[in-house]
């Protein structure tokens, strides 16, 4: 079966462990990194916080600053695969799409100590062959359940309530720590990341939450 992960299923599963445990999970995610400026300012605040949190690097990224990649494994954070080059996947070639999260599960393998077990399609742009070739790796297929659109840039109070509005145990937040503009996303978390957990929620890595 594909490892195709269901935001639905998360969602019930993550209430029936706090119904029973009487503990929240919320997973907050950043795709496209790392960056030089942003990912160690995001680091930073998780820190700040206790938090972890996943970030699926792109691998040319994850080539140019290796070091930051190696900062976010000692904190604690998990490292997912979102291809070599961010390709939209669903337009490429079984091959092709093959190379693309091969040679990001190589050199991230290669820098973490261990491979990747956690994937997300650029865009979230997944077909029955992205799941095929995700699939063959033992990958988890990702996507997410709030979609902040830090990405284009708008207003920090817009990422802050697109990330907490009626909140779900379970939730999975999708952020950037790549940007080449001016990113909101460090000053937004610096907000919303203590009012999370306020509200009650454990920020985790993906494959915590799914545990």
């Amino acid at each position: 079966m594909k490892k195709l992960l269901v935001l639905f299923f998360v969602i019930a599963l993550a209430t029936t462990v706090a119904n029973a445990e009487g503990e929240k999970y919320i997973a907050l995610t950043f795709d496209d990194g790392p960056h030089i400026k942003y990912t160690l300012e995001i680091l930073d605040i998780l820190k700040e916080n206790n938090a972890t949190a996943t970030f699926f690097v792109i691998g040319e990224n994850a080539r140019d600053h290796p070091e930051l990649v190696k900062s976010l494994v000692d904190a604690g954070c998990e490292i997912g695969n979102h291809t070599w080059s961010h390709a939209f996947l669903d337009k490429l070639s079984e091959d092709d799409i093959r190379e693309e999260l091969d040679k990001a599960h190589t050199l991230i393998t290669e820098l973490v100590g261990k491979p990747p077990t956690v994937f997300r399609a650029p865009g979230g742009r997944i077909n029955d062959t992205v799941l095929k070739v995700a699939d063959e790796f033992g990958y988890t297929s990702v996507l997410w359940s709030k979609d902040t659109r830090d990405w284009s840039c708008p207003s920090v109070d817009y990422v802050i309530s697109t990330a907490t509005e009626n909140s779900k145990n379970g939730d999975i937040i999708l952020f950037h720590d790549y940007n080449a503009k001016n990113s909101p996303t460090p000053e937004a978390l610096r907000i919303l990341l203590p009012k999370l957990i306020r509200d009650g929620y454990t920020p985790v890595t993906v494959s915590e939450l799914l545990k």
